[in-house]
């Protein structure tokens, strides 16, 4: 008897030991349910046989990359650089040398000396200096004028009020005087100024049915020559215009020979003495007297004119005066009708006399420059008290 050999694939039941067949999925002892496994040789398998070969990988740092672009930049540039120089024409790539410059030895100046600055002096304030009122002082007026310092400038240092009262044995301040700084200097007239300014003149107002060829014969002067004197462009003249009628150029009388012109030069500015700029005048003092110093010897039909005005009241008062004197007194009738410190300027100016108008007074023309202008304080009338009842 031959033993027959099973040659199926058997398995064994892991709860039991019971051998069954491969494909058995439920042990026929134990009950027990097998699980169907893949089979991991088949499967691996099938993954290398589905598995395609992998390209090599390269790895860069970033600065490698870097100088590769920048090589393969150049090649590029190269390239291109020489295919077209081979395909331009002839002389467009030829290089001119250019000469190089020589350097000019330059020369090496001297160290030069610093001069220091000089030192502009300034001025030191000089503190005022104590004295005390005489019997023969009198006003603060007076007391300006012998020191030469104004009357504010007293007032201010002693703290006193606007009418400056003062008495004998008082101790006063006394500023010393502000130096006075010289004008500037002034320049030389042309030749056709200085005779036009010294040419004596007539200033008229036009009148009703004047003409310029009846006023050039009512002086006896050319009409061209007023036309050029007052910068006329025309002959027409207007009703109210100002006109100067130049009397140095008359025409020459045929029948007298003509005499040699001699314009006298102008005469310089008067210089004011009394009062001093700035003097307080109150209620003592019933008129006010002007003082000024001679321009020299005055010529016939020449004077001092006088301008007055008061620049505080609600209409500027102004009077003017003429005198021969180097002296004037201001009328009482001058004198501020309040209680209230008026402030009245004045000045000089030397003046000639040019013929006369209608009415018969003197036409003034200036002879010489005009003064510098003083002010000086004068107090009204006291107020009268109310009665009582």
């Amino acid at each position: 008897m031959s033993l027959e050999t099973n040659s199926s694939k058997t398995k064994v039941c892991p709860t039991c030991g019971t051998r069954l067949s491969e494909n058995a999925t439920r042990c026929l002892v134990c009950g027990t349910e097998f699980t169907a496994k893949p089979e991991p040789k088949a499967a691996k398998k099938v993954e290398k046989s589905v598995q395609a070969s992998r390209m090599p990988v390269v790895t860069l740092s970033l600065p490698a990359a870097l100088g590769i672009l920048a090589v393969v930049v150049i090649i590029a540039a190269s390239i291109a650089f020489f295919s077209l120089r081979a395909s331009a024409p002839e002389g467009t790539f030829e290089t001119v040398e250019t000469a190089t410059p020589t350097e000019t030895p330059t020369a090496t100046l001297p160290a030069t000396a610093t001069i220091p600055p000089t030192e502009v002096p300034t001025s030191t304030t000089i503190p005022p200096f104590d004295y005390t009122v005489a019997a023969g002082d009198g006003t603060c007026s007076q007391l300006a004028f012998t020191f030469g310092v104004s009357v504010q400038s007293i007032i201010i240092e002693n703290n006193l009020p606007s009418s400056c009262p003062i008495s004998v044995g008082q101790l006063l301040k006394i500023p010393y005087p502000t130096p006075t700084v010289p004008p500037p200097a002034t320049s030389t007239s042309l030749p056709v100024d200085a005779t036009k300014q010294a040419c004596e003149t007539v200033p008229i107002t036009v009148q009703d049915g004047d003409t310029l060829s009846s006023i050039s014969l009512n002086y006896a002067v050319p009409m061209q020559a007023i036309k050029e004197f007052n910068g006329l462009t025309t002959d027409n003249v207007f009703v109210g215009s100002n006109l100067l009628i130049p009397l140095c150029m008359r025409a020459a009388d045929p029948n007298k020979p003509t005499p040699t012109a001699t314009i006298p030069p102008p005469y310089p500015a008067p210089n004011l003495l009394l009062p001093a700029d700035g003097a307080a005048f109150t209620l003592a003092n019933d008129v006010v007297t002007l003082q000024w110093a001679s321009v020299g010897t005055l010529r016939d039909a020449e004077a001092y004119q006088i301008t007055v005005e008061d620049i505080t009241a609600d209409q500027t008062r102004r009077l003017t005066d003429f005198v021969t004197d180097t002296k004037y007194i201001v009328p009482t009738s001058y004198r501020p009708k309040d209680n209230v410190a008026h402030i009245l300027r004045w000045w000089i100016t030397p003046v000639r006399q040019a013929g006369t108008d209608d009415q018969g007074q003197p036409i003034w023309v200036n002879a010489g420059a005009v003064s510098e202008k003083h002010v000086f304080s004068w107090v009204g009338i006291a107020v009268e008290g109310t009665p009582s009842p």
